[in-house]
């Protein structure tokens, strides 16, 4: 039997063929998942949780019965991938198809007040909100001035202004424009790049480890900011 027999319906299948249609079967995901953008499980919008639940009962079953061919599975992924691209080229070009999917957000808490109402359209029950709540770290409704059910099914909130921390604006202080600092050692590695990119090159690092006494190979992280600050982490 040879090995490519995997593509085709089998009446038995050798450990190789098996083998052979996972392997496959994987990167055939793989590459589907890569061209319909991946998303976390929490971001899926209606369309993208029902293509994951097609691919994968269609692609599952070839991997569970040998008298399966994978044919006809991968011709039927490549369609549905084909529609999934042309649903959202097709939503970003028509509002009105957008709509259909994704609806715009809707409040369920304004300035305090539950809007039962949307409750209901959101299918979701008080306990709900109050548990979204407790995850926030918000005590009571009355702090909220809006709550927005969101089209991926998450909610968003937005504490009543009195109850905001303050920020340097408010207090009218001017602070130092962000930097985020460079990994220039990770795992006992040099990124050479990361340094050539921070304006330093292997000898002033080869001084940092002389003032730090340490060796490139001993250090699990190194990164260096704007002010040309270097932090080291030690393996521990």
């Amino acid at each position: 039997m040879r090995i490519d027999g995997f593509f085709y319906r089998q009446e038995t299948l050798t450990a190789i063929q098996w083998i052979s249609r996972a392997i496959i079967s994987f990167l055939f995901l793989v590459i589907a998942t890569k061209m319909m953008g991946a998303r976390s499980i929490s971001q899926l919008r209606l369309i993208d949780f029902t293509i994951a639940l097609i691919l994968g009962n269609i692609l599952a079953q070839p991997l569970s019965d040998e008298r399966l061919g994978m044919k006809g599975s991968l011709i039927t992924t490549t369609t549905l991938i084909i529609l999934y691209i042309a649903f959202v080229f097709s939503s970003l070009k028509w509002n009105t198809f957008r709509n259909w999917f994704d609806h715009s957000p809707y409040p369920l808490i304004i300035n305090g007040k539950i809007i039962y109402g949307n409750l209901a359209k959101a299918r979701i029950t008080i306990d709900h909100v109050l548990s979204e709540l407790r995850k926030e770290k918000i005590e009571a409704v009355h702090q909220v001035a809006l709550a927005q059910w969101e089209p991926d099914g998450t909610i968003s909130f937005f504490l009543s202004p009195q109850l905001q921390a303050l920020t340097p604006e408010d207090m009218q202080l001017v602070k130092k424009p962000f930097s985020f600092p460079t990994t220039i050692i990770k795992e006992g590695k040099i990124d050479y790049n990361a340094l050539q990119q921070s304006g330093k090159d292997p000898a002033w690092l080869e001084n940092q480890f002389l003032i730090f006494n340490v060796d490139a190979r001993d250090i699990l992280l190194a990164t260096l900011d704007s002010n040309d600050d270097m932090k080291i982490y030690l393996y521990h």
